[in-house]
This record gives structure tokens, C-alpha cells and sequence, in this order.
């Protein structure tokens, strides 16, 4: 049964290489269904990759091979929370090391130019905390950096 909500992501032909990055890269994350182009239609022919179905981290999504009219910002990002630097590093590594590039404050986009926030629970919980004055170092610290160092997070909110 199709999703009451799905996230479309617009591609120019690798959408299907996307998701099975993603699939691989991902815990709960699978390529669901491929679905080919009944006919010609303007960038694409009969019988290309049209859509993929696929799920990230549980949240289904469709990649629309639409052609190279629309690219993606960072406007939409996947936001990643995790547990601990090394699941921080493997996100990371994997997004940036596949063709990606690192941005500022735990963003990075993959090669396809999808948006991730690679966010370790550490980072949120400083910089939400009640004590305004930890709070503050800890976001100072993240404005710092591209990848989140987790005990430079812990080490700023502790003062």
C-alpha cells in the first residue's frame, strides 16, 4: 500500500542510484520498487528508470528522475541524530567520502546534492540546555566546526 505522505526527490537519472546509497548507508532504509517510464517523456525514453520508491531511516520516499530543470538546496535536509561519534563518523564519512562535500555546523550534501544534517544527540541536548550559559558555548563551539566533535560539544557546555 502506497504511503499517505511520501518525500519526492527530484533527480537527473540517478535516482536509483541514490537509493540504493542510501540503502546501503542506513539502518531500516531499503529500495522498495523501481518503476520504468511507460513512455518517451522529455528527458527520458520508454522504459528508463522513472521512479524509485525507497525508505531512509524509515521514512518513505519516491526519487523522480525528471531531468536536470530542478536541483536540490538546503532548503530539504535529512536530519540524522546519532548516538555517538563513531556513528557520527560513518554518516559522514560515508556521505562525504561517496562524491559529497562538507558544509558548515554538521551539514554536508551528498553527491547527488541532497542536504544532511549529521547531528549528534550530544550537540541537541547542549545547545537546548536550560542553563543558557552552557547552551551558548555549546553552540559557539558547533559554529566552529563542519563535522560535530562530540567531546569538544560535552568539553564547551561543561565550561
Amino acid at each position: 500500500m502506497t504511503p499517505k505522505n511520501t518525500i519526492c526527490l527530484w533527480f537527473d537519472g540517478d535516482a536509483l542510484d541514490a537509493a540504493t546509497f542510501y540503502a546501503k548507508t542506513f539502518p531500516d532504509s531499503s529500495v522498495d520498487a523501481v518503476h520504468h517510464a511507460p513512455g518517451d517523456y522529455p528527458d527520458g525514453k520508454q522504459g528508463d528508470v522513472l521512479v524509485v520508491d525507497f525508505t531512509v531511516m524509515g521514512i518513505p520516499c519516491m526519487g523522480l528522475n525528471g531531468g536536470p530543470t530542478f536541483r536540490h538546496s538546503e532548503a530539504f535536509s535529512f536530519q540524522v541524530a546519532t548516538d555517538d561519534q563513531a556513528e557520527t563518523d560513518r554518516y559522514w564519512d560515508a556521505i562525504v567520502g561517496n562524491g559529497g562535500q562538507e558544509s558548515e555546523c554538521g551539514w554536508c550534501k551528498d553527491r547527488w546534492g541532497v542536504s544532511w544534517q549529521i547531528t549528534p544527540r550530544v550537540l541537541t541536548d547542549a545547545w537546548t540546555d536550560p542553563d543558557r550559559a552552557a547552551a551558548k558555548r555549546a553552540f559557539d563551539a558547533m559554529m566552529t566546526m563542519r563535522k560535530i566533535d562530540v567531546a569538544a560539544i560535552e568539553a564547551a557546555r561543561r565550561g
